[in-house]
């Protein structure tokens, strides 16, 4: 069963940075993607970014673009999130999800697998 475990929440200034990272575990099949999406209170959940394992294709939701990025490092079966610039409207649990498609866009009800998301909080 694939597992997704994501770390590296918390409280930052505006402005600042995090660095989030899923580990993953359990994969059964080849060429899955990954993709970071958010959750705030009272909203629906947001796609984020996406990377594809095939050939690290990456995807970026108009809100993050140029502040983000996804990366990823097979060797330890981990993606990261860099977010840089942040501001309070990027407050939200982040949560990490995969699905066994070459591609996958930023569609939340493409991927079946998720993580239990962390805490990101921006504010002074």
């Amino acid at each position: 069963q694939l597992q997704l475990v994501e770390s590296g929440g918390g409280l930052v200034q505006p402005g600042g940075s995090l660095r989030l990272s899923c580990a993953a575990s359990g994969f059964t099949r080849a060429y899955y993607t990954i993709g970071w999406f958010r959750q705030a209170p009272g909203k629906e959940r947001e796609g984020v970014s996406c990377i594809t394992d095939i050939d690290g294709s990456t995807y970026y939701a108009d809100s993050v673009k140029g502040r983000f990025t996804i990366s990823r490092d097979n060797a330890k079966n981990t993606v990261y999130l860099q977010m840089n610039s942040l501001a309070p409207e990027d407050t939200a649990v982040y949560y990490c999800a995969a699905v066994y498609m070459t591609r996958a866009g930023l569609n939340a009800d493409d991927y079946p697998y998720w993580g239990q998301g962390t805490q990101v909080t921006v504010s002074s």
